[in-house]
């Protein structure tokens, strides 16, 4: 029989992650009655469940959850201690608590987005979410878990999506990828068609100076006594001194 439920689960999982990208760890969101049971059968949760679906498992429940058992009799305060045991998700009742029901409902939205399973035993609770496609639900029979089949509504959706009708959330997630990387592609090509355009600025006042000319070398001015010294070098008197010079002057034709 343990092989059989084994041999099921088994077949359930790889439909939710075939047709619903359900992926480990696997993400129970528990109320208090599934504690309530298991507690009554002396079924260990944390050590059970994750034989029972074959993978890991992380356990969660909601504060709505949490305060439904605290306003109930006294006979449900073992199931609230296990339940406070697991993971608490915020919910959108943090400061107004609503029913377990409501709030577990509301967690999951109209395509159970985030791919919770739903451990409970509230027959108002399995009705309605039998209506969401593609969640899993778990609950207690004859002191063992069991994972339920597909429900009608799941099946139609996976039947839709193949004939074309729908978009699977494998194909919404490709789709969303490829939307991603063309608008990065898109926005490197923008980026390289662009010129870049250089700031107008003030010239630099240091290019705007004129530019300063070179001193000459300046000639060296000769002296008077350097004058008269060049024109005593430069001419040569006779010999005789100044009467020879002053006869050779007189008389041209003796010369």
């Amino acid at each position: 029989m343990k092989i059989k439920r084994q041999k099921h689960a088994k077949k359930t999982i790889s439909f939710y992650k075939y047709n619903f990208c359900f992926r480990e760890p696997f993400q129970i969101l528990i109320d208090g009655t599934f504690c309530q049971m298991a507690l009554k059968n002396k079924i260990q949760i944390k050590e059970q469940l994750p034989k029972y679906l074959m993978g890991e498992v992380q356990l969660c429940t909601t504060n709505c959850a949490l305060k439904e058992l605290e306003t109930l009799a006294k006979d449900l305060y073992g199931a609230k201690l296990i339940l406070q045991r697991f993971q608490i998700r915020k919910c959108k009742h943090m400061k107004d608590p609503v029913p377990a029901t409501e709030c577990l409902l509301s967690m999951l939205g109209e395509t159970n987005p985030h791919h919770y399973f739903i451990a409970t035993r509230d027959q108002e609770l399995t009705t309605a979410l039998k209506k969401i496609p593609g969640v899993p639900l778990l609950y207690i029979i004859l002191n063992t878990m069991v994972l339920d089949k597909p429900s009608e509504r799941s099946l139609k959706h996976v039947e839709a999506v193949q004939l074309g009708e729908l978009v699977s959330p494998s194909q919404q997630s490709s789709i969303q990828t490829l939307k991603e990387k063309e608008g990065l592609s898109k926005n490197s090509h923008d980026r390289r068609g662009k010129k870049r355009k250089r700031k107008s600025s003030n010239p630099n006042p240091l290019s705007c100076l004129k530019k300063k000319k070179k001193p000459m070398p300046q000639q060296h001015k000769k002296t008077d006594s350097e004058k008269k010294k060049r024109s005593r070098h430069g001419k040569r008197q006779p010999a005789g001194g100044e009467e020879a010079a002053a006869a050779v002057s007189s008389n041209p034709t003796t010369a």
